[in-house]
């Protein structure tokens, strides 16, 4: 009984991931639609329309207990104020790497996050790769190097992501807290922020509700767009290992990439020779993780 729920939970977190990442690949779409509208307001309205949204998530799963719960333990509280600014920061820079045109640089950033996944995985949760899937993890790197020799302009935008999503990540799976409620809590620690720079704009006559209406029913979404993902990859994270979990993020840059081609940025030799090489290590790895005789399992 147990060998099968933890098949089931590891199949679940596969697909979890997957829908997690899938999202956050076509997320480009989304802050082009709203690209007139300055990064720190998108952001402060993600964080703004979040609250309610999960508040009705955890009054539909009564919640509440673990929420008390979790706020009652000063280092869960502690954590989770450190990955409320490694998410809200993580936020704004990739609205600005959207918005200013940058996709290519926000895309590699999520390359890289995977392979620093796979070493946080290995070394500080001590969680088991197969010779195999070493190989699978070298052949990405080898990959993303040949990508990095392309970018040095705007790596610090790539380096930045990669670190503060990477850190975000392994954070939120080794604290005691679910996926909403733990988003929940980051979100009410990131809310008076958010309001008080809206606020401000308000006060400075600034627009803060968009320009028309179809921006401000996109502004209205921004809860939605901006948690849904972000519940399904924090789902996934306590199912999955860590370093499965990062295998399966180079989706979503993939996506993110052909987006950026679509927009116009330009496609380069370095791109279309490491792009099948990152692909080529994603195809081994999963490989080799279902024909493993036992699936491997996410630290408790």
């Amino acid at each position: 009984m147990n060998g099968d729920r933890t098949h089931s939970d590891h199949r679940g977190g596969f697909v979890l991931g997957l829908l997690a990442y899938a999202l956050w690949g076509f997320l480009p779409l989304y802050f082009k639609a709203i690209a007139a509208i300055p990064a720190f307001d998108i952001v402060a309205h993600r964080v703004l329309w979040s609250l309610p949204f999960l508040a009705l998530l955890i009054v539909l799963s009564r919640g509440w207990p673990k929420v008390r719960e979790a706020l009652a333990q000063p280092r869960t509280i502690l954590i989770l104020v450190v990955t409320a600014l490694l998410i809200g920061g993580n936020w704004l820079l990739y609205v600005y790497a959207v918005v200013g045109g940058h996709i290519l640089a926000a895309s590699f950033g999520y390359y890289l996050n995977p392979l620093a996944n796979v070493l946080l995985g290995r070394f500080v949760l001590k969680e088991r790769l197969n010779r195999v899937q070493w190989a699978a993890v070298a052949i990405a790197a080898a990959g993303i190097t040949i990508l990095a020799a392309g970018a040095l302009a705007q790596l610090w935008i790539s380096l930045t992501l990669c670190l503060s999503f990477a850190l975000y990540g392994l954070l939120r799976k080794v604290v005691p807290a679910d996926a909403v409620t733990g988003l929940g809590i980051e979100t009410a620690i990131l809310f008076p922020l958010a309001i008080a720079w809206l606020g401000g704009q308000a006060l400075a006559s600034q627009p803060v509700m968009g320009s028309g209406t179809t921006e401000t029913g996109l502004l209205l979404l921004a809860g939605i767009v901006s948690t849904t993902p972000l519940l399904l990859f924090t789902a996934a994270a306590r199912r999955l290992q860590y370093s499965t979990l990062g295998m399966l993020q180079f989706l979503a840059p993939t996506l993110q990439f052909l987006i950026a081609v679509f927009y116009g940025e330009p496609l380069t030799l370095a791109h279309a020779i490491a792009f099948p090489a990152i692909w080529v290590a994603l195809a081994v790895y999963v490989t080799a993780m279902l024909r493993s005789p036992r699936l491997p399992q996410a630290p408790e």
